[in-house]
């Protein structure tokens, strides 16, 4: 059956990329030269950095730094009833959604009052708050896009000139993060070599090489995006119009948790605290969470999509495009199942 043998073969590959690496990862005590990032490209594994190209920042970046920086600048926070934003949750009709999150404009002082209000009923009232607009909130390759924190851009480097000399380019995109624990990132992939460095708190990633793209049960949903209801105030659900395109992502809601996981995943386990640094390669799958008050940086290149790294990336995921969520019975239960992975390559 060449279904079965296709499942063969990712296993074979996954197993043999596991078997030549473990679950390894190097520590490097600064940042590295040019040179040396262009090997760490080559290689693509995940180091962490034990420096950052913004070290004056840990101790700088205070609340109230912030605050009187930033002043009246409205800010665009996400807001969701749990904190997963950009995530596969249930919703009208009992069915799975890709779910954004409802966009509020605030003003530093008032998000940061919000992330520091103590007690779950209170965040269950009103949301949890995450700043996480990215695609360039601080710096992007798009001159059309402007900065949310044009008072901030001094503080923060545009580029990093070991990555930027090592691959020929800028950075696509910077971005600024703020949340606190109560935000979770999703278990997805990136087409970015990322370098994502902490300023205060800690980020603590799970990650799984592009080899182990096959165990990640993605399947397509519906978009839908979180609104606050004219009536209760609350945040609900709301699909979008049918013209939308479907997402493609994984249906694993916590790969921390051993019994949603393939059995064959290699997870790896990087917590990155303040004045540290991760290289995350273009196509590793992560999941992150937050330790307290937590403030980062990250930086985007795109990835080298000539010659086969595109292909790879695609094929390790699986040939077959994934089924439908919500056109699959009971599909919880047949996403654990190497039978449902067979009838995921097999469904035309």
């Amino acid at each position: 059956m060449a279904e079965r043998e296709e499942l063969n073969v990712l296993r074979w590959i996954s197993q043999e990329y596991f078997d030549l690496n473990g679950s390894h990862y190097d520590t490097w005590k600064g940042l590295p030269t040019s040179l040396e990032f262009s090997q760490l490209v080559r290689i693509g594994r995940p180091v962490l950095i034990k420096g950052t190209p913004i070290p004056e920042m840990t101790s700088k970046w205070t609340d109230e730094y912030l605050v009187q920086r930033s002043g009246d600048n409205q800010l665009s926070i996400a807001v969701t009833p749990n904190g997963r934003a950009d995530a596969v949750t249930p919703g009208p009709n009992d069915n799975l959604y890709f779910v954004e999150p409802y966009t509020e404009k605030l003003t530093m002082e008032t998000f940061l009052s919000k992330l520091s209000s103590s007690g779950v009923d209170a965040k269950e009232s009103r949301g949890v708050y995450y700043l996480q607009s990215q695609n360039g909130n601080l710096y992007s390759s798009e001159p059309s896009q402007a900065s949310e924190f044009p008072v901030l851009r001094s503080d923060i480097p545009d580029d990093l000139p070991f990555c930027s000399e090592a691959l020929g380019s800028p950075p696509e995109a910077v971005n600024l993060w703020i949340g606190d624990e109560g935000s979770i990132t999703s278990i997805h992939s990136d087409p970015y070599e990322n370098i994502y460095t902490v300023i205060r708190g800690q980020k603590i990633f799970t990650l799984f090489p592009p080899t182990d793209g096959w165990c990640m049960k993605e399947h397509t949903y519906p978009h839908a995006q979180y609104t606050r209801s004219s009536v209760t105030n609350q945040l609900v659900i709301t699909p979008s119009s049918s013209d939308v395109p479907q997402i493609r992502w994984s249906s694993i809601i916590d790969p921390d948790d051993e019994a949603e996981m393939h059995p064959d995943a290699h997870p790896i386990h990087i917590t990155v605290s303040a004045g540290e640094s991760l290289y995350l390669p273009s196509g590793w799958w992560h999941y992150v969470r937050q330790s307290g008050l937590t403030i980062a940086v990250n930086y985007w290149y795109d990835m080298e999509s000539r010659g086969m790294p595109w292909v790879w990336l695609n094929l390790l995921r699986g040939i077959k495009e994934p089924l439908a969520a919500n056109g699959v019975q009971n599909s919880e239960s047949q996403c654990d199942s190497e039978e449902a992975l067979l009838d995921n390559y097999s469904a035309e």
